[in-house]
């Protein structure tokens, strides 16, 4: 007789994990890996730039912290509307590695514009390609990790790959520190070194990642952004997008917290080491809360991610000076190991298989304009009342969010859903 994935996911909830940490470890596919191991190395490139191009654009190119919250959010904007039609089209041709390797082929091939710009309208142009590339490759990419997971390690192989993904987002801005002490803070040779590994990313993503086979019985999908397509997603699906759309108000771009190490004082050498701090606490916590999740309820974990999020706003707004920093950073790392991983895996229990890349792609959406709102508005309080008012706005929309999510929580445990 043959077993089904569900039947396979009972038995390995009944033996209780016995084996703890390491059984995932061999567990978790090949392909989880691989794509993890790609988004390390892309994020390695991506954050060597981003942890310094606040900073250089407010002190070498004279920009605002109002127009360095615009250009962060419709960086993210970009991505968020792109990822939409390329998960649709995922779907659509039933093939989602290729257009995940033309996303990472993109940015790649954009990194370069960023040594090379002379302006600050050349670094729009750079960041909006580049997120371009990082929309077009999100929702197959995501929509890919679970069709390659089994059902009863959904959790711990989103966690897997965020995780990696984060070591990048912190070693990137390691390197960027050595990089600027190395060449006596030369922006340009930093960002040049950054190009190496994007073109790697792209290289190991090509040869490395294997599409998986199409289920014979899966039905297929003519028009994914269709309303009779987009309506079966069903209730519970929108729901998750409509309090992670309210979670990302709460939760602005992360240049903000670059801004306030150097609002502090923090030498211009070391301002990245803030990046690699949330990203240490980011990567550390992911893949631990995505096994977790796949054995108790996901909500419970995400309203401990949004409590985080909200002493992490407060720490920053009223704790004083390297002490009150650190302890910020460190719970924003958190919140996003406890949040960005399990809000994925929740998208994926929610949405039929022949729809994930439509269902990764709308997510997407609806958060990234959420990132572009958030952005603005801390950027419009930091230049208006400075960054307590920021980090205070991102402490009342956690205060919301944790409304939707007690509600989220009381239709998944309906029978009805």
């Amino acid at each position: 007789m043959t077993r089904t994935a569900e039947d396979q996911a009972k038995e390995a909830a009944a033996a209780g994990n016995a084996e703890g940490l390491r059984s995932h470890w061999r567990d978790v596919p090949t392909g989880v890996w691989a794509l993890g191991f790609v988004s390390m190395l892309m994020d390695i490139s991506s954050e060597m730039i981003h942890a310094l191009l606040p900073v250089y654009m407010v002190t070498v190119l004279g920009t605002s912290a109002l127009t360095v919250g615009m250009i962060e959010g419709i960086a993210e904007a970009t991505a968020s509307v792109t990822k939409v039609f390329s998960g649709a089209l995922s779907d659509w041709l039933g093939k989602r590695k290729w257009l995940a390797a033309f996303g990472y082929g993109l940015a790649a091939f954009t990194k370069p514009i960023f040594p090379l710009a002379p302006t600050v309208g050349w670094l729009v142009a750079a960041r909006f390609i580049d997120r371009v590339g990082k929309g077009i490759r999100g929702a197959p990419r995501d929509a890919l990790v679970a069709d390659i997971s089994p059902p009863h390690l959904r959790g711990a192989s989103f966690g897997l790959r965020q995780s990696l993904d984060t070591v990048g987002a912190f070693l990137g801005p390691l390197i960027a520190i050595g990089l600027m002490w190395l060449t006596a803070n030369h922006f340009r040779a930093v960002f040049w070194f950054a190009v190496v590994p994007a073109f790697l990313s792209f290289a190991l993503i090509s040869v490395a990642v294997s599409e998986p086979e199409r289920p014979p019985n899966l039905r297929r999908v003519r028009l994914p952004l269709h309303r009779s397509e987009l309506g079966r997603l069903g209730a519970i699906y929108w729901w998750i997008v409509v309090v992670a759309t309210v979670f990302t108000l709460a939760r602005f771009s992360e240049a903000f917290l670059v801004l306030k190490a150097q609002a502090i004082g923090v030498p211009l050498m070391l301002v990245p080491a803030v990046l690699v701090v949330m990203n240490v606490a980011y990567a550390m916590s992911a893949y631990p809360v995505g096994i977790l999740s796949d054995r108790v309820d996901r909500v419970v974990i995400l309203i401990a991610g949004l409590l985080l999020l909200a002493a992490a706003d407060l720490a920053l707004a009223f704790a004083p000076g390297l002490l009150g920093l650190g302890i910020g950073v460190v719970l924003w790392g958190l919140h996003m190991g406890f949040t960005q991983g399990l809000l994925a895996a929740l998208i994926a229990d929610a949405a039929p298989a022949e729809l994930r890349g439509t269902a990764f792609g709308m997510f997407n959406l609806a958060t990234g304009v959420a990132l572009l709102a958030a952005s603005m508005i801390a950027g419009g309080l930091w230049d208006a009342v400075g960054p307590a008012g920021t980090f205070l706005a991102g402490a009342a929309f956690s205060a919301l969010t944790l409304i939707g999510l007690l509600t989220l929580r009381t239709r998944l445990a309906s029978p009805a859903g």
